[in-house]
């Protein structure tokens, strides 16, 4: 995965179906906000939508996953130096 790839969700240009009634009010409000010319709403433009109108529902879901990301990089990151430690224990020991 490059740089581009990371920047490029393709969950977030694809159409959203609407197959539940919820996702159906969603997808009209939205599609009146954008007036897509294509009449396809994409979950980037739902994003976009409740970022503007309801931040407060999008805030917390993106401070577990930003909180998420730095947990799962600090474990990362011990391990790491628990392995490295470990490789330059052996090679003292041979």
């Amino acid at each position: 995965m490059n740089e581009i790839d990371l920047a490029t969700n393709p969950d977030l240009v694809a159409p959203v179906t609407k197959n539940t009634k919820l996702k159906e009010m969603i997808v009209e409000y939205v599609g009146i906000q954008h007036s897509p010319e294509d009449d396809q709403i994409t979950l980037e433009m739902v994003v976009e939508t409740f970022s503007k109108e309801f931040p407060e529902f999008l805030l917390p879901i993106a401070e577990e996953n930003f909180f998420r990301g730095y947990k799962q990089a600090m474990e990362d990151v011990t391990n790491s130096e628990m392995f490295y430690d470990g490789e330059e224990n052996a090679a003292k020991e041979e």
